[in-house]
């Protein structure tokens, strides 16, 4: 046997602080309506954007879609939604 010590205790306790996800995910239509300032303000406190698109997404998320990036978010857009995600939580698209 080897002098291998694994306190499994103290694993526990620094996955539970890693799974720790402030916010919630915000089901909406970007359409033009919403103020670009909302959107950043939900993403800015940890919420995750499901937004139903109504028109050309380039033009409809240009006014928040480069601060998104810069500060370390996501923006996926699939089929007629587009998925927009704070700093830190991943979209994962290997399945598509």
């Amino acid at each position: 046997m080897s002098d291998f010590d694994l306190d499994l205790r103290t694993v526990e306790e620094h996955i539970d602080e890693e799974l720790e996800i402030d916010g919630s995910i915000v089901l909406g239509v970007l359409d033009g309506e919403t103020p670009a300032e909302e959107w950043l303000e939900a993403i800015s406190k940890g919420n995750v954007l499901v937004l139903n698109v109504e028109g050309d997404v380039n033009e409809l998320a240009a006014g928040f879609a480069r601060d998104i990036r810069e500060s370390g978010g996501n923006l996926v857009h699939f089929r007629g939604f587009l998925l927009v995600t704070p700093p830190g939580v991943d979209v994962n698209t290997n399945r598509l």
